[in-house]
């Protein structure tokens, strides 16, 4: 088990802090979109993604996914539009060079931005994309894109109100976690 992994001290295996935050936050944006009207699934992929351990690894895995998303969203943008200029009624043949060209144009621009964890999340929307995007592939990319952001702030704004100390002050788990420790002492003790 990492060191830094804590989990509640629950009867479910694995049910921990930010398990309870992903979920929390998932269910968050499930809400707000059912009042916006729209379909809440890339946004709650979004704050699912983008939860973290702590504050910093959420920067670091809502940062990967966000600035992975627009980088692929763009480019994918720009590769339909290419294509699709070359051939009107789209070329299948054509993606895979253009694929080829969009994922190495995707890594040297995550690098250069100093976001290397932006490849994966990239690479999946520019595929989605390229091989299964309507018609209307410039809003389906920046609602993508919008979905994402709101997701990755809802997992930021969890983890923010939410941070490990306060649930364990709440949940009482700092007295569990020390008095555990001391029965752990005494048995050892005893042995």
């Amino acid at each position: 088990m990492r060191e830094d992994h804590r989990p509640v001290h629950a009867k479910i295996p694995g049910m921990g802090q930010r398990s309870i935050k992903t979920a929390l936050a998932a269910t968050l944006v499930a809400l707000i979109y059912v009042f916006a009207g729209r379909n809440p699934t890339f946004a709650c992929i979004g704050a699912i993604f983008g939860m973290g351990s702590d504050m910093d690894n959420s920067w670091l895995n809502g940062g990967n996914r966000l600035i992975g998303t627009v980088i692929g969203g763009f480019l994918g943008i720009g590769l339909f539009w290419l294509e699709h200029q070359l051939f009107p009624a789209g070329n299948y043949f054509f993606r895979l060079p253009i694929l080829f060209l969009g994922i190495m144009i995707l890594v040297v621009v995550s690098v250069q931005f100093r976001w290397p964890g932006a490849v994966q999340p990239g690479g999946v929307v520019l595929c989605i994309i390229l091989f299964n995007t309507p018609a209307h592939h410039i809003a389906y990319a920046l609602d993508r894109m919008l979905d994402t952001g709101i997701g990755v702030v809802a997992a930021l704004a969890v983890n923010l109100i939410l941070p490990r100390q306060r649930l364990d002050r709440w949940l009482h788990l700092e007295q569990k976690t020390q008095k555990e420790e001391q029965d752990c002492a005494d048995q050892a003790q005893l042995s």
